[in-house]
């Protein structure tokens, strides 16, 4: 069998790892735009806080040792133009503009997503940059140092946005953040959010809600981020507005085409066409709680795709049953994690929500340490099933989110889960844990 993969960072890299460990023999060719493959992007903002770090210390394993060690035909500088499925062959041109063409029994798209950079005037412009790839926290980190950055405008306010704040930050650089949206985390419930909010302006962090941008230009001291009623100058505009899959050859393809522009998959990731498959960044997916099509780019979802990709075509079919967004990001001293639906979205997919936000400790009251943790649950009234769950707190946060994340695996009611048998020792929760709380309190509200 001839497997061909584009793209080689989570997905493709393990798709090609898993399918030469199941069969040796199979040729496995993977074509890489960039020449960086199977590297640590969430972990870039940390980078990029250390200047004494190499970008490349993210990288996880060299693109040699796939070739080397592995059998995998990597060929790095190799961006591909078009599929064609009726031939079953895929068509580019490498760094060096030369033009090749590979041909597939099995194809896997896995090209990820791309920073959403709007059609706005100076988003162009030498110093506004964004990040998602490794070559984008390489660029930022050279900008810096390159022209002594001190003051850096953000434009967005979601995860990569907050953590590039306390990146840059931690570099005592100034950082003004600007948004069109007048609520800050418009996902998250307003108590939450605004304790989020709060930590960020303490640590210097100066936050523009309700600006919507119209254009960046130069200016004496490097860039101006302008607005209707708001003009912010910067030496570095990062954008962080988001990202948008890299579907453009699928869609040029005639391949099924998804929510926000994402690749079309099943359960076993398979797209449109019987031979192709996408996985990563560029593909949907089901949500465990709705059951309908969702787009959440997350790296877990990537890598185990990309195994689901190999065993289906090494002969053991695999299914995914799909995500339920569970995400823990870092804002200086505090932890923000969420899984499952917000109450909006509960109620966009016909459920009856009920809520609750407790506030506890983090450990017993007595014990040195401990931090208030503040907890949402949400549960539907009319199936007792528990929804989703958000928490902020300064420990304990990153791994309790885990524990909801089962349970909405496990579809159980609120009743079940406040029912379960959660650890408990002094130092890491009180006798009540702070999920068991936020359970005990909701059942009262349904």
């Amino acid at each position: 069998m001839n497997f061909l993969i584009i793209g080689a960072d989570a997905a493709g890299m393990s798709a090609a790892s898993r399918a030469k460990r199941s069969m040796p023999e199979m040729a496995v060719t993977v074509l890489e735009m960039t020449h960086d493959v199977s590297y640590s992007a969430c972990g870039m903002p940390y980078n990029i806080a250390a200047p004494e770090k190499a970008i490349e210390d993210l990288v996880v394993r060299e693109a040699d040792v796939f070739r080397k060690k592995q059998g995998i035909n990597l060929l790095t500088g190799h961006r591909v133009d078009a599929i064609f499925p009726k031939e079953k062959t895929v068509s580019g041109t490498t760094h060096k503009g030369e033009k090749f063409e590979f041909s597939y029994d099995k194809l896997l798209i896995a090209t990820g997503g791309s920073p959403i950079v709007p059609d706005l005037p100076g988003f162009d412009l030498p110093g506004v940059l964004g990040l998602k790839s490794l070559d984008h926290g390489r660029k930022i980190k050279a900008f810096i140092d390159e022209h002594n950055v001190k003051k850096a405008v953000i434009i967005g306010m979601g995860y990569i946005g907050l953590e590039m704040c306390e990146a840059l930050r931690s570099r005592s650089i100034e950082v003004a953040m600007v948004k069109p949206n007048p609520r800050f985390l418009p996902w998250m419930t307003q108590e939450l959010s605004e304790k989020v909010q709060k930590e960020v302006k303490a640590n210097g962090g100066k936050l523009h809600l309700g600006h919507a941008v119209q254009k960046i230009k130069p200016a004496n001291t490097g860039l101006s981020v302008v607005c209707e009623d708001l003009s912010l100058d910067a030496d570095m505009v990062i954008v962080a507005i988001g990202i948008t899959p890299n579907s453009e050859c699928a869609v040029n393809a005639g391949l099924e085409i998804s929510i926000r522009n994402s690749i079309s998959v099943d359960r076993g990731l398979k797209t449109s066409d019987e031979s192709i498959y996408a996985a990563g960044d560029c593909a949907d997916a089901y949500h465990v709680v709705t059951g309908e099509k969702t787009f959440i780019p997350l790296a877990l979802r990537a890598n185990r795709a990309g195994w689901a990709v190999a065993d289906n075509i090494c002969g053991k079919p695999t299914e995914l049953e799909g995500v339920v967004g569970t995400s823990v990001f870092k804002v200086f001293n505090l932890q923000i994690a969420r899984t499952g639906l917000t109450s909006k979205e509960s109620l966009k997919y016909g459920f009856d929500p009920a809520e609750v936000v407790i506030k506890t400790r983090s450990r017993a009251h007595a014990h040195p340490g401990s931090t208030p943790i503040q907890v949402h649950l949400i549960g539907d009234k009319k199936s007792g099933r528990l929804l989703g769950a958000q928490m902020v707190g300064k420990e304990g946060v990153a791994h309790r989110i885990n524990a909801v994340a089962v349970a909405l695996h496990n579809r159980m009611t609120v009743e079940r889960f406040s029912q379960t048998d959660l650890a408990y020792a002094p130092p890491f929760s009180p006798v009540w844990d702070p999920l068991l709380t936020a359970a005990n309190q909701l059942l009262k509200r349904m």
